[in-house]
């Protein structure tokens, strides 16, 4: 018998799946995932593919020549990059009126800062693609990864902060729900000692 759930893909005991609710969302997501994160316990990217239908991962780190990712690019779908690069346009409200607007699809670079960045360097077919990014005041709530500054977000608080921008009329608090359950979980199997000297150290 498998050790783990053969939907969220984790550990039996730390199953995500209760958690998570379906959303229905136009927009697309389209995840490039570094290959150390497809396993981690702790990473996020699960939680955005399992709410939305609209969302799927791809894992790699050089894309440049992914037959998947190249053809996705060649329809006719307006595609963006989530990157924040210094001339990236920053993310605002969008007007919640979206009727015969045209649907969107944003890549999402799941792995810490460092290796993000490696994807981005080296899939030269992202190079072309418009650059978009968050508010630079957002905040995550990643408690028990080391994040690089206050306004570095997990992957899917990145998700959660991008689509409430652009699909203000839906509701996807159940997102960062799930998210929180999940590091709540984790926290309370860490002995609390360790606990404190990890969070104390960030």
């Amino acid at each position: 018998m498998s050790r783990y759930c053969t939907q969220c893909k984790k550990a039996l005991k730390a199953c995500i799946c209760q958690w998570i609710s379906p959303i229905n969302s136009t927009t697309e997501l389209l995840i490039l995932q570094h290959p150390s994160e497809e396993r981690r316990p702790l990473g996020t990217a699960r939680i955005l593919s399992l709410s939305l239908v609209n969302t799927r991962v791809l894992v790699g780190e050089d894309f440049t020549d992914n037959e998947t990712l190249n053809r996705v690019l060649d329809d006719d779908i307006e595609t963006s990059v989530l990157f924040p690069a210094e001339h990236a346009t920053v993310l605002h409200r969008q007007s919640s009126n979206h009727d015969g607007a045209s649907p969107k699809r944003f890549i999402l670079l799941d792995g810490t800062w460092k290796k993000a960045y490696k994807i981005w360097q080296l899939s030269k077919n992202l190079h072309a693609l418009p650059q978009v990014k968050l508010p630079e005041d957002l905040q995550g709530d990643y408690r028990i990864r080391k994040a690089p500054s206050e306004n570095s977000l997990s992957t899917v608080e990145a998700g959660y902060h991008l689509l409430s921008l652009v699909e203000p009329e839906c509701n996807f608090g159940s997102l960062l729900s799930a998210f929180k359950n999940m590091i709540d979980f984790q926290i309370q199997q860490m002995p609390p000692d360790l606990y404190r000297k990890h969070y104390d150290n960030d």
